[in-house]
């Protein structure tokens, strides 16, 4: 039998303000509340709200936790400083990615560690088994978390209205513990749109009345409840890779293009340092396949595993697409062999159901907001 999907501990609102429902990882997940190009628009322009409790959390405490999570993860965990926060990643010995992860140093000796939803339990199996025989203690919290974001350029505004949080003082990539609408919280200045904004790490049974008290906090900012869909779409404008998608178990950090969060030079041996040292190599001497953005000239929606062509010949593989609100255009992240990845290269095309659609080909991301 089929297991149920789980569900957040926002779920009855979610049905309630009439989200279309769908199953992601095991979690029934909104994938919009009405329209998902105006959800998009929203987080662009004013803010929108977001339920992310599918999640995973994983602590870890002690008095080489930070130490495990070196040898566990790619990068340099030990060297975070207390109330900042690390993208990451985990690799296999062969250097394939297994999940792509968000370090917070929560103090001197604990850190948590946000998984995707689809890897959440891989990931807390591979650290348990990385962090054997180290003095630290692996906790699975992801039963003790909600997590909800807002995002867009009206966020700050609106969070300080029911924060006294030091907001100004909160870095990109930093946390810190405070109250929020009354509400014990981790506030993070993260987030997976391309826009500012802030994710709220509380109790599940405070989650509700923060969900309601934010939504108030930004009516007259124009914030709206916004689903999955849109945050692929606004995910996909900033170049963010998502796994399954840009990053798999059959691709290493650099061939995605995001080696810089692989170090080397920290302290210790880490899982995968060998074939990932010899990737590092060939990803400088001969790149197989670069990862780039193509803008469509016409109004066909690439999707990914969608060939890219030249000719006729295969040189590629779309790993997502979508129309873009933002650009107006469909747009697609793809693989593509290193000899048509430069930007402007001309007679690139991507087969969508035997038609030969062309396309431009672009430098990631396609958006990036103003600081």
């Amino acid at each position: 039998m089929t297991e149920a999907p789980r569900r957040t501990a926002l779920d009855a609102l979610h049905r309630a303000l009439g989200a279309t429902m769908t199953d992601f990882a095991g979690w029934d997940m909104p994938l919009r509340y009405g329209s998902e190009r105006d959800e998009h628009i929203a987080v662009r322009t004013r803010a929108g709200l977001f339920d992310l409790s599918h999640m995973g959390e994983i602590t870890l405490t002690g008095a080489q936790a930070g130490q495990a999570l070196d040898h566990a993860l790619v990068g340099n965990i030990s060297a975070l400083a207390v109330g900042r926060a690390r993208y990451t990643m985990i690799c296999r010995e062969d250097g394939g990615i297994l999940d792509d992860l968000i370090v917070y140093r929560l103090g001197d000796e604990e850190y948590m560690v946000v998984a995707n939803a689809s890897n959440a339990q891989v990931v807390l199996d591979a650290i348990t088994e990385r962090a054997a025989g180290f003095e630290t203690t692996v906790r699975d919290d992801r039963e003790n978390y909600a997590l909800i974001a807002v995002q867009g350029p009206a966020s700050p505004a609106i969070l300080k209205s029911v924060t006294d949080a030091d907001l100004d003082g909160l870095k990109y990539y930093a946390g810190l513990p405070g109250t929020v609408a009354g509400v014990p919280a981790l506030i993070a200045r993260t987030g997976y749109t391309g826009e500012d904004g802030f994710e709220l790490f509380v109790a599940p049974a405070d989650a509700e009345k923060l969900w309601q008290a934010l939504t108030e906090a930004g009516a007259d900012a124009g914030l709206v409840p916004c689903g999955l869909s849109c945050r692929d779409t606004l995910r996909l404008e900033a170049g963010m890779p998502l796994y399954g998608h840009e990053l798999t178990t059959d691709t290493t950090p650099f061939d995605a293009g995001l080696g810089r969060v692989v170090k080397f030079d920290k302290a210790g041996d880490f899982v995968g340092r060998e074939a990932l040292t010899a990737a590092a190599e060939h990803a400088e001497t001969a790149p197989p396949r670069k990862l780039v953005g193509l803008i469509a000239t016409g109004r066909r929606v690439p999707r990914a595993g969608y060939a890219v062509t030249v000719g006729g010949a295969v040189v590629g593989e779309v790993t997502s697409g979508a129309p873009s609100p933002t650009l107006g255009k469909p747009i697609a992240i793809a693989y593509v062999d290193a000899a048509h990845a430069t930007p402007g290269t001309e007679g690139v095309c991507v087969d969508i159901r035997g038609s030969q659609e062309p396309y431009e080909v672009v430098a990631l991301p396609f958006y990036k907001r103003e600081r």
